[in-house]
């Protein structure tokens, strides 16, 4: 098969970076999770105490930012001017923080730059939530990946249990207050691009998913590229 840039979108608690990793593997592909971009600058603002309106702040913090990929034990780790944030960013408030930072527009085209030159060799699946409409519109294969509120809510407080400590309502309603934000932004709305193909996951694991993904991939017969 030749190479293919492959784009997962959708929503918080579909189910997006299992599958993502998990398709990756199963191609040989390299897995971007871009999302972890977004929330690199929400950490920085937040340690410097910037808002997303902030414009000044946010403009320093966008020209000292130096985030990058690397893989460590066959694992992909986040650094930032060199230090491995990779678990320092999946809290609930990085998340509200990066929401309202991907709105930015200066924020978008700093990581849109960043997130093309990761794509440009292709043989990547990249997990986000605009891949497919805005960073990579000529992928070869796009996908949407959704579930029902309650369900991704569910899978969202079992993967932060005794670790944050919120109610399954309380995610359930961070996670509703964060659809509003993305699906209502200006700029990059969460939304299915034309030619990506839906997938609901609500009923169906990981495997299950991947499995529905290979076979369009397949039908793909090799991609656009």
């Amino acid at each position: 098969m030749k190479p293919l840039l492959i784009t997962i979108d959708g929503p918080a608690g579909a189910g997006k970076t299992t599958v993502s990793r998990t398709l990756a593997d199963r191609l040989g592909y390299t897995y971007v999770d871009t999302g972890a971009l977004y929330r690199g600058v929400a950490l920085e603002m937040q340690a410097r105490q910037v808002g997303p309106e902030d414009e000044k702040g946010l403009a320093g913090v966008l020209a000292d930012l130096d985030l990058r990929f690397v893989r460590r034990d066959g694992d992909l780790r986040l650094l930032s001017a060199g230090v491995d944030i990779t678990g320092e960013i999946r809290n609930p408030e990085i998340t509200m923080l990066a929401s309202a930072a991907s709105a930015r527009p200066e924020v978008r085209c700093a990581l849109l730059a960043l997130q093309r030159r990761l794509g440009a060799e292709k043989s990547a699946v990249f997990e986000g939530r605009d891949m497919g409409t805005v960073v990579f519109p000529d992928a070869d294969v796009k996908f949407f990946l959704s579930a029902d509120l309650h369900v991704r809510a569910r899978r969202r407080y079992l993967e932060l249990a005794g670790d944050q400590g919120a109610s399954l309502e309380q995610v359930e309603k961070d996670m509703q207050k964060r659809d509003a934000n993305d699906a209502g932004r200006l700029i990059a709305p969460l939304k299915a691009a034309d030619d990506a193909v839906y997938i609901d996951s609500t009923s169906k694991d990981a495997h299950a998913v991947v499995d529905e993904m290979l076979s369009v991939i397949r039908d793909a017969g090799g991609g656009k590229g």
